[in-house]
């Protein structure tokens, strides 16, 4: 029997006395108020708990996109084979720490970073669960304070307020950190190389690894199952910290 069917009243009931035959069943237009209602109260009751929480909370729940945290991607590492590569590809940035010139503080600070940022990378492709987006938002966080120490390593008369504003965006954005201050050390780099004719081989070099390193990151968005992008966009990477150690030398001899 259909549902339509047992919604339409009997004929054979018709004339019998005592009985009355609605054409609806009451039940159903009952049940769809009470729906109606719950509905009301519990968007009534959203509402004004929204509307009640303290000022601080809701400004911070309000807050643009610029002041939250990045939400890290978390892809990758689909094979064992592909999550050895990329922690085998991650070691480089740490013999690059360990190599890099150590004439002064800042360089120190700018050689550990680099080392930070081989280890930082390690844990998150060798993690799995919970902590792997923690891990991540770590690793973007050691890039990110890299190119800060480096911005610091190459020149002594920075401004100020490019520095703490740096220091306190880089837990939230360390992309835009990244950004701003990789573009910092590219002027740096082509200034000296023009300069001085010793760096010209490394900064070709440099615009090539850059090059290609910048491909891969935006072929990982677009093409995000291929297998080993994130291995070689370390290693291109890798090439590029390894002349800019050279951009270092350079500017801690002079």
């Amino acid at each position: 029997m259909s549902p339509e069917g047992s919604l339409k009243p009997s004929k054979a009931l018709n004339g019998v006395r005592g009985v009355h035959l609605l054409p609806h069943s009451p039940f159903t237009v009952q049940e769809i108020k009470q729906h109606r209602e719950l509905n009301r109260s519990v968007c009534g009751t959203s509402s004004l708990s929204r509307s009640q929480l303290p000022v601080p909370l809701k400004l911070w729940q309000e807050r643009p996109a610029f002041l939250r945290p990045i939400h890290c991607c978390t892809n990758g590492d689909r094979s064992l084979a592909e999550r050895v590569v990329n922690v085998l590809t991650s070691l480089p940035f740490i013999a690059l720490g360990i190599q890099a010139p150590r004439r002064n503080l800042n360089c120190k600070i700018y050689a550990n970073s680099l080392i930070g940022v081989g280890v930082a990378s390690s844990l998150y492709h060798a993690s799995r669960g919970t902590w792997r987006k923690y891990l991540r938002w770590a690793d973007y966080t050691m890039i990110a304070t890299s190119t800060l120490c480096l911005t610091r390593a190459l020149r002594s008369d920075n401004s100020m307020l490019l520095m703490a504003t740096s220091a306190l965006v880089l837990p939230i954005q360390p992309l835009m950190v990244t950004t701003v201050h990789t573009g910092l050390m590219e002027v740096s780099f082509a200034k000296r190389a023009i300069e001085d004719p010793d760096l010209r081989v490394a900064h070709n070099v440099h615009k090539v690894s850059s090059a290609i390193g910048g491909a891969l990151f935006i072929c990982e968005d677009y093409f995000p199952e291929t297998p080993y992008l994130h291995a070689a966009w370390h290693l291109a990477a890798a090439v590029g910290v390894g002349t800019c150690n050279k951009l270092l030398e350079q500017a801690c001899a002079s």
